[in-house]
């Protein structure tokens, strides 16, 4: 069995913790491939001569059994493009604050190293957006876990962006800009203005406005196997394109289409996901402290 490790960075807490995961990786004898620019943080890794390092999405093949992420949610969204179409598998360890992908504790570690090794493990297959762009945006990774959002620049004016569905006219929406978010992402960027939230096993895609200048625009719903397009209109000359967490600024007549990706990303859980028991546990859903 091999496994590769992967976090943004360590803090004492994750090191402590990666040294743990380490060795109960070691003492079943799996083969660890470890992201490189972590050794920098203990340079004792660097010979070990148990561990062997990968730097990027090239290093990783189908011989990983899994990729470990150690971090919170935003870590999760770097494996995708890590993993990107190779089908490898990724557990999130939470070191985070909300750990809505990221769902394991760090107190967990040696039972998720056991659920590992017996492939005792549940797997979420969670679908992603593409974006097709001309000029090409996001080099190899135009493809995102949570949403594609188009943006306003900092102090630009609202901007019109012009939104069809398979070729035919959705809506016009004057905002600061436009969310379409997977089911995933719908608890995420989405719900934060004002979107609904969708269970992840939904084939759809939610479009939510930002900051809309009508009263009488809102989220929609749509089947995943449509093809939404855009035309931007503003007064500045370029506007900002999001994919989870990586964003470029673009000229406003570059044409964009998002649709369903071809491939999933498979999640990584101890137990069965309880969508709702998440929801109530991790976004307060319901909570009444009154009762």
């Amino acid at each position: 069995m091999k496994i590769a490790i992967y976090s943004r960075g360590i803090g004492d807490d994750i090191k402590s913790q990666l040294a743990i995961l380490l060795a109960e990786l070691q003492k079943h004898d799996i083969r660890i491939l470890l992201y490189a620019p972590l050794a920098e943080y203990d340079l004792s890794l660097r010979n070990n001569t148990s561990i062997d390092f990968f730097t990027g999405s090239h290093d990783l093949d189908t011989s990983v059994d899994c990729l470990v992420s150690l971090g919170g949610d935003g870590t999760i969204l770097d494996t995708v493009t890590l993993v990107r179409d190779k089908n490898i598998p990724v557990l999130g360890i939470n070191f985070g604050r909300l750990g809505f992908l990221a769902s394991i504790s760090k107190e967990e570690l040696t039972t998720a190293v056991d659920a590992l090794v017996n492939r005792t493990y549940m797997m979420d297959k969670r679908s992603l957006i593409h974006l097709d762009a001309d000029p090409a945006l996001f080099g190899e990774t135009p493809f995102g876990l949570n949403e594609f959002a188009i943006h306003k620049r900092d102090i630009s004016p609202m901007i019109k962006i012009h939104t069809y569905l398979n070729g035919e006219f959705l809506n016009s929406y004057w905002a600061d800009g436009l969310i379409v978010s997977t089911p995933t992402g719908s608890t995420g960027y989405n719900m934060s203005c004002g979107g609904p939230i969708v269970f992840p096993e939904s084939s759809s895609f939610v479009i939510t406005p930002v900051a809309p200048h009508n009263l009488n625009v809102r989220s929609i719903v749509v089947p995943d196997n449509n093809i939404i397009s855009f035309e931007i209109e503003g007064r500045s000359e370029q506007f900002i394109c999001v994919l989870d967490a990586r964003r470029e600024i673009v000229d406003k007549n570059v044409q964009l289409a998002v649709r369903k990706e071809k491939f999933k990303m498979n999640l990584l859980l101890l137990n069965e996901n309880n969508f709702l028991s998440t929801l109530r546990t991790k976004l307060t859903w319901g909570l009444d402290k009154r009762n």
